[in-house]
């Protein structure tokens, strides 16, 4: 039985409405942005410093996980135009550094996996040497499907994992623990130079052990970048929070994510995926061995 908690006063950002933010919104206005769809606590802070993480394939999601916020209703058509606005939102931001994410789109015949690879090759016919990290769904395990993704020459490929193996059947409707890992594996096992990355979130009812087998079970899928994050509770309609992790606990996790021979962890209450991405990518490119991250993901932006 899950029983919300009052979030502790220490769980709490101040909102940050700079000029930046009121531009990002207008400048992000004609797509689709993780940011806006999972009301993450994190946007108005990602916005401020000029970063947003896209979301193609529309804002409605074939699935319906209990954490998420997306809606689930009927997807629309894919839009052949997306990886166009894309690259012109990127130069009108400037970034060199991009993540593409997307809703599960279990209607589509590869998943949205054709849709990925055009927004990754039309980044990289931009600007050969601008980095492009994907998010992507399991594609219902269709190896064929990840190829079209691998080929497409992401920098990082991503995968969440988002919790331990006990709570899928209640936290990922439609999603399968072992077919997480195999997407994780596949990647690895792809030629290329790309990056593997995985994320878990806490407080959903998993205990460390679970928590710790879960790590254990994506590093020796291939995974190279771990993110661990608090779940905070986006709508009333969501699952309710478990447990409300303490910075020690974070720090723990870390330490044991580096142990187990990840090449870098970020661990911290706010931290998500994709939050200041661009810290794992160039940290562990250009640390030999385990990189020193840091707990709360904090780095400098990474723009022209």
């Amino acid at each position: 039985m899950y029983i919300e908690k009052r979030r502790p006063s220490w769980l709490k950002k101040r909102l940050v409405l700079s000029d930046n933010v009121k531009q990002m919104k207008s400048i992000l206005s004609g797509v689709d942005t993780v940011c806006e769809s999972s009301l993450c606590p994190n946007l108005n802070e990602c916005y401020s410093r000029m970063f947003a993480t896209f979301l193609i394939l529309g804002a409605n999601c074939t699935r319906a996980c209990s954490f998420c916020s997306v809606d689930n209703n009927v997807p629309k058509a894919v839009d052949p135009k997306e990886p166009k606005k894309i690259v012109s939102i990127v130069k009108k931001i400037g970034l060199k550094y991009v993540v593409i994410t997307s809703v599960t789109r279990d209607d589509l015949p590869d998943g949205g996996a054709s849709q990925f690879a055009r927004v990754v090759r039309s980044l990289k016919r931009y600007r050969q040497d601008i980095k492009v990290e994907v998010l992507v769904p399991d594609f219902n395990g269709n190896k064929k499907s990840l190829e079209k993704v691998f080929d497409a020459g992401p920098d990082i490929f991503g995968h969440n994992t988002e919790t331990v193996k006990r709570l899928y059947p209640l936290v990922r409707r439609g999603a399968d623990y072992t077919r997480s890992l195999d997407v994780l594996r596949a990647a690895r096992d792809f030629p290329g130079r790309h990056l593997v990355k995985s994320a878990l979130m806490l407080g959903l009812g998993e205990t460390d052990d679970e928590t710790i087998a879960a790590m254990t079970d994506i590093r020796k899928a291939g995974c190279d970048i771990l993110t661990i994050g608090q779940y905070l509770r986006p709508r009333m309609a969501n699952m309710p929070v478990s447990r409300y992790l303490k910075l020690p606990e974070f720090e723990k996790f870390k330490q044991i994510g580096r142990g187990l021979g990840f090449k870098y962890v970020s661990s911290g209450p706010f931290v998500r995926s994709s939050y200041f991405a661009e810290e794992a990518y160039f940290k562990c490119i250009n640390a030999p061995g385990v990189a020193d991250e840091r707990v709360c993901g904090i780095m400098m932006l990474a723009r022209l």
